[in-house]
């Protein structure tokens, strides 16, 4: 159930490199929190918010080529730190194929921000939509099954970061 915000400078891709870029960002994410892309039910649940900075600049001039920025927002327990290192990997090159050639193939002009928002801190419908309820969803199985995979995940989220150095 991801949510993408998408910083994509005016001009620097074409429209159609666009919708073919949000498309396999999409795919990326949904994979990313392992489940099948071609889903409905996770495809509806899925949301790419573009935003287009009319200008980016960097250390005080203006960027000369396009900077990108890619916040791939889930909820907590969906992203251990192999598909974080994964989606920044494949967002950097799915951003930078979508140029096309346009302008220097650099990783360094595009940045990656997987994010996780702690359990209990997902909103949606109008309330709080833990993991085990987005689960349960996204999963087809019962409340029991879904609540108990969601604590493994958040579990192995929270020990994960606890282990991350400081």
């Amino acid at each position: 159930m991801p949510m993408l915000d998408v910083h994509l400078p005016e001009g620097a891709i074409t429209a159609g490199a666009e919708a073919a870029l949000v498309e396999r960002l999409t795919e990326i994410l949904i994979r990313a929190e392992g489940f099948d892309p071609a889903d409905p039910v996770t495809r509806a649940a899925s949301w790419v918010f573009v935003h287009r900075p009319a200008a980016v600049y960097v250390g005080g001039p203006r960027a000369d080529a396009p900077r990108y920025k890619v916040v791939a927002t889930v909820p907590e327990g969906q992203l251990p730190a192999a598909a974080r290192a994964e989606v920044v990997a494949e967002v950097t090159a799915a951003v930078l194929d979508a140029e096309a050639g346009a302008w220097p193939r650099d990783p360094g002009r595009v940045w990656v921000f997987p994010t996780e928002i702690p359990d209990g801190s997902w909103g949606g419908h109008g309330g709080i939509r833990p993991l085990a309820v987005i689960l349960e969803r996204l999963t087809g199985s019962d409340r029991r099954q879904a609540e108990a995979l969601a604590s493994r995940r958040i579990a192995a989220s929270r020990t994960e970061r606890t282990r991350m150095p400081s």
